[in-house]
């Protein structure tokens, strides 16, 4: 272990360290929920009920072992509240919650990740980085009502492949086409931003733009997928 240790204390002489810090407004796109996913009732948080509009941030903490070398840790709340009516009756998790019921459904989803990136382009104008992510997903979907409640938990791993560019179209103005996706069998997980980046300096860069999240699973045990839409801004400092 100790030619690690060397070889991190070397490259102390690198700006290594950053934090990419984002917030905005969040909104919900489809959110389309049967639980359980064999027997469960089908409903939308969106079209049926009424998703309000919140608030997001998630941080990002960067460590560059080289100009071709990146690593990082992720974190990212989310929550999401709908209210409303449905004109049928409604079996979630473990109850049965009757039609024109007044109800209350809360939507978690809470994104752990680490991740690593290699730089495959590095150009003038342009650079492409590609790299996989491990995701730890900590979720769930409660619905409230009649003075009953009802929630569905559920925390996993998802792997994830990632990707990063930047194209230098008038500085200090960048293009940022950035995220992290995958599809299998049993569901998808896209989190992909476009938006603009100001580069102020070397070591400070402002960004903005328009992040989009969406996937879900289709198992015995939950049905669920959603599309959510954020409006972002936020800063990716280096030290």
């Amino acid at each position: 272990m100790s030619w690690l240790l060397i070889l991190f204390m070397f490259n102390l002489s690198y700006n290594s360290f950053g934090i990419d810090f984002e917030n905005g407004a969040v909104f919900s796109g489809y959110n389309d929920v049967r639980i359980p996913g064999d027997t469960g009732t089908e409903f939308s948080l969106y079209d049926e009920l009424k998703t309000d509009p919140g608030y997001f941030f998630r941080a990002k903490f960067i460590y560059k072992l080289n100009k071709k070398h990146k690593f990082w840790l992720f974190a990212s709340p989310l929550r999401l509240k709908a209210k409303g009516k449905l004109d049928r009756d409604i079996f979630f998790e473990d109850r049965t919650f009757a039609a024109n019921t007044d109800l209350e459904a809360r939507y978690r989803f809470d994104s752990y990740r680490a991740g690593y990136q290699y730089s495959l382009l590095e150009k003038e104008k342009a650079t492409l980085s590609l790299g996989v992510t491990a995701k730890i997903r900590d979720a769930s979907i409660s619905i409230e009502g009649n003075n009953q409640k009802s929630e569905k938990t559920n925390t996993g791993f998802v792997p994830l492949i990632n990707f990063d560019f930047k194209y230098k179209f008038a500085y200090p103005f960048s293009l940022l086409f950035e995220g992290d996706a995958l599809a299998a069998k049993q569901g998808r997980a896209e989190d992909v931003f476009l938006g603009l980046l100001y580069n102020r300096s070397e070591k400070f860069a402002i960004k903005a733009g328009y992040r989009l999240i969406e996937g879900g699973a289709d198992v015995d045990e939950v049905y669920n997928f959603t599309l959510i839409h954020f409006v972002s801004i936020g800063t990716i400092i280096s030290f």
